[in-house]
């Protein structure tokens, strides 16, 4: 698999990464730590160079101990953080209810940014993405203060999180965006009206949830459980309405996988990086064969004439899916 490069940065990865939120939350309860640290340790040796965690990742043992992400991150890659690329994001809490509270003002990034370095145990972060858009702050304001924490050291890059294109290119006036993580996959497809911006502008684009959620591995039915600290069970793709307008895309996915030797699963991670040579996928996974499978999508190639006949197919589907929690001020 050849690496790529993120934007214009001197940042050169693997396309496919590993998103390490699920160690912590998300998908169940959090992660033994010790575990945690082996797993990711794990993928480093798999050929993972590129890892994905924010402030936001945290989770709560039953005895209440809290879990940072970019704990576990951090000591999983101590000694060698500098052979990978490790980003982590600010801006972003999460309400009881689940959804996202945002607050991207200058001092909060300052401070927040000094928290994520303690925690993480280096000196500064590869890309530091603003988590989402906070409407009370303009993107001017944003940009300024991640040019100066460029300058000051702290950060190599900077990117954003669920970016439009208005904001997007604000904030690239004041100082150049490397990425932008938006959700896509297969069956969350709206930023791709991004892409003509994205070329123009030399940006790279990291696709997170990009099996939307494990759906597209075809490992999941109707009747699939979730606990109650898992984020799946609320999305309305694992619904039995869900599940059934997805058996089109999913036979697809099984068809195109006899045909290539793959799984469905790297079928739908080569649907995007075979698409266009800026984009990268973060998938993650508690499950070092998993992992294994989700990198060795790298390998699988689609041509443009097969990615548009998908495209076209998907073009006519009546998905449901998840497409990101709500925010409140």
């Amino acid at each position: 698999m050849e690496k790529r490069q993120l934007g214009q940065s001197e940042l050169w990865v693997n396309p496919i990464g590993l998103g390490c939120m699920g160690f912590s939350h998300a998908y169940g309860r959090a992660m033994d730590e010790k575990e945690a640290e082996s797993i990711i340790r794990d993928a480093a040796a798999m050929g993972y160079d590129f890892f994905d965690t924010a402030e936001a990742y945290f989770g709560t043992f039953p005895d209440g101990r809290a879990t940072y992400n970019e704990e576990r991150v951090g000591h999983a890659l101590r000694g060698i953080c500098d052979k990978v690329v490790i980003a982590s994001k600010c801006g972003v809490h999460h309400n009881p209810d689940k959804s996202l509270r945002t607050d991207s003002r200058p001092e909060v990034i300052r401070a927040s940014l000094e928290q994520s370095l303690k925690r993480l145990g280096t000196d500064y972060i590869d890309l530091y993405y603003q988590h989402r858009i906070d409407p009370r702050v303009e993107p001017e304001e944003v940009a300024g203060v991640m040019a100066d924490l460029i300058k000051e050291g702290k950060i190599r890059y900077w990117g954003i999180s669920e970016a439009n294109e208005e904001y997007l290119r604000r904030a690239n006036k004041v100082c150049p965006v490397t990425a932008v993580q938006n959700r896509y996959s297969m069956m969350a497809r709206q930023h791709e009206k991004l892409f003509p911006v994205l070329e123009e502008l030399k940006i790279a684009f990291v696709a997170f949830s990009p099996m939307a959620n494990g759906f597209l591995t075809g490992k999941y039915t109707a009747n699939s459980k979730f606990s109650a600290e898992d984020f799946r069970r609320d999305m309305p793709q694992y619904t039995e309405e869900g599940v059934k307008k997805g058996q089109e895309l999913l036979t697809m996915l099984h068809d195109l996988a006899a045909e290539k030797q793959a799984t469905p699963g790297q079928i739908s991670l080569a649907w995007i990086l075979c698409k266009k040579p800026y984009l990268f996928a973060i998938p993650g996974s508690r499950r070092r064969e998993r992992l294994e499978e989700n990198l060795q999508a790298g390998e699988v190639k689609l041509t443009q004439a097969e990615i548009a006949a998908i495209d076209t197919k998907l073009a006519g589907m009546d998905l449901l899916v998840f497409t990101g929690h709500p925010q409140k001020k």
